[in-house]
């Protein structure tokens, strides 16, 4: 039976990935990517900002245990071949092939984040190419996570009777289950300290920063070998109540502690207080929508299906609109008032150009890895 609080936390949690990169994309923290904010921090401190230091510790690793978890239940039902086969079309194409057809679009805008073309003396071809490489964005996830599913293909080759992930189940089920399932959160602050502390300029160790595929990886097993099983789940539900007490005041002393600070950082990301904010809130979510939100309907149903079409295509949005009324429209709109209508174009476009792409035969395929219209 469809395990529909998973589906329900996923898409609940992409909508907050758009929201986080409206918010993001004004900043001025220091966060890389986004265009500035409206003033320095001495004269602006951006409350709104808080809404980063809130999210950014725990929304992608939570996105990770879930395909930890679905990683589990597909190899189930089909084979690792047919399996893997699936995910290199979902995941490897639209994040290499689609580079080339749509966001590539990104990409443009990622090199005109000055608001000038930083790109005016290169001719064009050559120009098309890198707004393709700049275009990745939020597309590492995906690229993670074809990565780790060709990992988990040779973890199950070898154990090919799945006694780990039973002994996990055991460990985590038993009567210390909750307390030790808290205690991962060891695991998660030993995944942040892989981390590059002291990245170098005009290296790779920034990109290595942005995927984390170490830490990423240790949430995504923590998923198929633990939180995979029903029990655990149970257990979670049992406790969402009081962990989202202790993630609600854990976050709290981090964001009033911390305000401020690019939370962004390999050292902030590492430090202790993050990781267990952002450990205990990953609990508290999948025990929470375990517990209250099983169940399916319309809109839910049609979140389920399009949520990861809402992924691909929503940072163009973000850099297209943000960007222009940035550049051209900051004298005369508030800042309040740019939030706003980035919020609402974010909401909008971004479900009519799923809905439009994913209607084109080759497109669907190169943007979302979908063989048809579903």
């Amino acid at each position: 039976m469809r395990k529909h609080w998973i589906d329900n936390l996923r898409w609940t949690t992409v909508l907050l990935v758009l929201l986080y990169h409206v918010v993001y994309f004004y900043n001025n923290k220091g966060v890389f990517g986004g265009v500035g904010g409206f003033g320095d921090f001495a004269t602006n401190p951006q409350y709104q900002d808080v809404l980063m230091y809130i999210l950014y510790p725990w929304f992608m690793p939570l996105l990770f245990l879930l395909a930890g978890i679905s990683s589990r239940y597909s190899l189930e039902k089909t084979s690792a071949g047919q399996w893997f086969k699936s995910r290199t079309r979902k995941l490897l194409v639209p994040s290499t092939i689609g580079l080339l057809v749509f966001q590539w679009m990104v990409g443009y805008f990622n090199t005109h984040v000055s608001g000038v073309d930083m790109l005016a003396q290169v001719q064009q071809p050559v120009k098309y190419l890198i707004w393709s490489v700049n275009g990745i964005g939020p597309l590492w996830f995906i690229q993670d996570l074809w990565l780790f599913s060709l990992i988990l293909l040779i973890i199950t080759a070898i154990d090919k009777n799945g006694r780990f992930h039973s002994w996990c189940g055991k460990i985590a089920s038993g009567k210390l289950g909750m307390a030790l399932i808290v205690l991962l959160v060891f695991l998660f602050w030993l995944g942040e300290k892989t981390l590059i502390m002291n990245p170098r300029a005009e290296s790779a160790d920034g990109l290595y920063n942005l995927y984390k595929p170490v830490f990423y990886f240790i949430v995504f097993m923590m998923g198929y070998l633990v939180f995979s099983h029903d029990k655990v789940q149970e257990t979670l539900g049992s406790f969402w109540a009081p962990m989202m007490l202790f993630a609600a005041v854990t976050g709290a002393v981090l964001v009033i502690t911390t305000f401020g600070q690019n939370n962004t950082l390999p050292r902030y990301m590492a430090s202790p207080l993050n990781c267990l904010y952002g450990w205990l809130m990953c609990l508290a979510m999948m025990g929470w929508f375990k517990a209250k939100f099983d169940y399916t309907g319309k809109f839910a149903g049609y979140m389920t299906k399009s949520s990861f079409g809402l992924y691909v295509v929503h940072y163009l949005v973000i850099a297209g609109v943000g960007s222009y009324m940035y550049f051209n429209m900051r004298e005369q709109l508030p800042p309040y008032v740019m939030y706003i209508i980035l919020t609402v174009a974010v909401l909008t476009i971004s479900p009519l150009l799923y809905e439009g792409l994913h209607r084109i035969p080759f497109v669907r395929w190169c943007v979302f890895g979908e063989k048809k219209n579903k």
